[in-house]
Parts: C-alpha cells; sequence; structure tokens
C-alpha cells in the first residue's frame, strides 16, 4: 500500500524513480510456532487475552543498503529500527561493513539515535520558555548530519528555521528513550553511547565523537499486538470554590454506578483530577484548585460497558454536584501492544523494487 502511493507521487517527477520495498518484519506465524514469552507477563504467547493481530520484527540496516546498492531512490520498509532507517544509508554511502565492525556501527547508530526524532534535537520536547527558551517554535527546522567515514558527524539545522541546536538539547535527545547507555540494543549492534562528545561547533551546530558498540544480538524483539479489549471514557469540568471537592464526589457516584448498575470490574476504573494532581498521583500537595478536569476512564472486555463509562459521567450534569460542565465520551477498541525475543536467524528480509515512469 505504501509502496502504490509513493508510486503515484514519484509519477509525475520528470524522470524515473526506484522504489524499494523491505518485506520480511511481519513473523505472525512465526510466533504462533514458536510461543515465545511475553516480556510484560512473563506468560507465553499462548496464554495471553486478546487476538494476535500482529507480529513484527524489528529488523535492521542491511536491507535498506541493499536497496541503495540497486539502485533506489526511495526506500520503504515495515518495522525498521529507527536508528537503521540513517545507518543504511551510512553505511551504504561509507562502505562500512555490517558484519565486522561493531565500532563503527555504533557510531553511526549513535548519529542515527540523534536524528531520529527529527525536531526533538532542535528544541522540541526540550523547550521550557522560563529555563530552557526556544526561538520560533512554530518555524522548527529539522537537522541534519554531515557525517565523515569514521563515524564523526557535525550537526546542522537550515539557516533561518525556527528553533536551536547546542550541546544541551544533543544531550537530551541522546539519552531519550534509553535505559542503558552502554548497551543500547539494536538490530545492528548493542550501542555504547558512554563515551560520546557533543561539543559546539558554531551556531546551531553540534560536533558529535566518539561512541562504540558491540556484536549484534542472537535476537530480535518482536511487537505483538492484541485486539479484545475496549476503553470507555468521559471527561468533565468543575470550576469554581471547592472544584475538587464536587469532583471528587462525582468520582465516587461514577465508580459506585459503573461497579453496582453495569458490572464493571472495580479494579479496572482509574480516576484522574486533570489540574489536580493527574500526573503525580498523590505524590505531592496539592493546592485547591480554581478548576479540574475530571476524568473517569475503564479497559473492559466490551462496547456496552465502554459506552457506559461516557454515559455515566454525562449523566452528572444533572444528577450530580454542581456546575458541571464540558462534558466529552468516547467508546472505541484497544490494541494492546506487548513484546518479544524470536531468533534473529528466523527474520530473512528480502527487497522489492519497482521502477516509476513519469
Amino acid at each position: 500500500m505504501t509502496a502504490d502511493l509513493a508510486t503515484r507521487v514519484a509519477g509525475p517527477a520528470g524522470r524515473p524513480v526506484r522504489i524499494a520495498s523491505i518485506t520480511g518484519d511481519d513473523v505472525m506465524d512465526i510466533v504462533r510456532d514458536l510461543d515465545p514469552v511475553v516480556w510484560e507477563n512473563g506468560r507465553p504467547l499462548s496464554e495471553q487475552n486478546g487476538e494476535l493481530v500482529s507480529a513484527n520484527a524489528y529488523i535492521g540496516a542491511a536491507s535498506i543498503v541493499e536497496a541503495l546498492e540497486l539502485g533506489a531512490d526511495v526506500v520503504i520498509g515495515g518495522r525498521l529500527a529507527d536508528p537503521s532507517l540513517y545507518l543504511g544509508p551510512l553505511a551504504h554511502a561509507h562502505g562500512w561493513d555490517l558484519d565486522a565492525d561493531p565500532e563503527i556501527l555504533g557510531r553511526g547508530t549513535v548519529i542515527g539515535h540523534l536524528l531520529e526524532c527529527a525536531g526533538q534535537l532542535t528544541g522540541g520536547y526540550y523547550a521550557d520558555p522560563v529555563t530552557k527558551p526556544v526561538p520560533r517554535m512554530a518555524d522548527l527546522g529539522f537537522p541534519f548530519a554531515d557525517v565523515t567515514a569514521d563515524g564523526a558527524a557535525v550537526l546542522g539545522k537550515l539557516k533561518g528555521t525556527g528553533g536551536t541546536l547546542t550541546p544541551r538539547t544533543a544531550t537530551e535527545q541522546l539519552l531519550y528513550e534509553v535505559g542503558d547507555p552502554a548497551g543500547y540494543i539494536t538490530p545492528d549492534v548493542v550501542a555504547d553511547f558512554t563515551t560520546v562528545r557533543l561539543d559546539h561547533a558554531g551556531h546551531d551546530q553540534v560536533a558529535v565523537t566518539g561512541g562504540t558498540g558491540r556484536e549484534r544480538t542472537d535476537t530480535l524483539k518482536v511487537t505483538l499486538g492484541f485486539r479484545g479489549s475496549w476503553l470507555g471514557e468521559g471527561q468533565i469540568t468543575y470550576a469554581g470554590p471547592r472544584s475538587l471537592a464536587r469532583a471528587q464526589l462525582a468520582a465516587e457516584i461514577v465508580e459506585e454506578r459503573l461497579v453496582t448498575v453495569h458490572g464493571l470490574d472495580a479494579e479496572a476504573i482509574t480516576v484522574e483530577y486533570i489540574g489536580a494532581g493527574a500526573a503525580f498521583r498523590g505524590l505531592g500537595e496539592t493546592v485547591d484548585p480554581h478548576e479540574v478536569r475530571l476524568r473517569v476512564s475503564a479497559v473492559v472486555p466490551d462496547q456496552q460497558q465502554a459506552e457506559a463509562v461516557g454515559w455515566e459521567v454525562e449523566a452528572l450534569y444533572t444528577n450530580g454536584p454542581a456546575g458541571g460542565g464540558g462534558a466529552r465520551r468516547s467508546a472505541h477498541p484497544m490494541l494492546a501492544i506487548r513484546s518479544c525475543l524470536i531468533p534473529r536467524h528466523l527474520v530473512p528480509t528480502s527487497v522489492q523494487m519497482r521502477e516509476v515512469r513519469a
């Protein structure tokens, strides 16, 4: 489907465009046969709740290199690991050996990890108007990297664009979603970020040096999708004096009715007081706020119970505390995401090429 879309977009380009499609990440049949242990609960796949509807292995840079060597102008893949999207072109351009040089692959993965979230490197997800101001965020410039054959790089962004690129923004992105900086596992390498240096190299420029890597693992991570649950939600706002107390009374009413009238499991219900400590869940003192947004949600087995959550919250208009307004409700099926590992050798990938002529 994505390749077809790329074909339609590339058609008017005025010259032939070669589009590569990488397949092989769909491992549904493989995981069903293996019955691997699921990380999140330690139980085998066959004992999971819900219907398994997807299973996609994280794949690496090798197929990207193959596609580029075949002359691809556009490369489309399935569950390619984020840094591999950059490591592939770097390995192709510099002739890096994906099977024999984990140190250079580690450095390339550092560059890929820094670039993979785009505007996060140039001030997005970094900005704080008081302590970390970022200029012109509505025109945030995306980053690029000039990378040498030894894996060093200078990061930059287009002149005249908004945002900021400094060692501080780069440091935050380097550590983003990293559990172990000395062992960042990708399909290509186990990268080590602990020796990376990020130095000022000019206005909106950062020099990146260091980093290394170890031999890749024998397994690949798989993202599993399960269908079967529904999420029901309702929200309502209380404002003025004692708004938190009224929101708490409203929550008590809804929780009691969901359990006694609609048969929900009390453990499935979540109550949040947005604006009064919802993010911290009671870890700090909360001053009585001027307004509170009550959110009640529940993960339930079916649509009927999911819709009941929103209906009960909406009924608070006239059957609950004084001064409720702005009620909203929703109910929709959920896709639960879980993870497992499978042997790498069971996940071969392939590259298909098509050429589009104007």
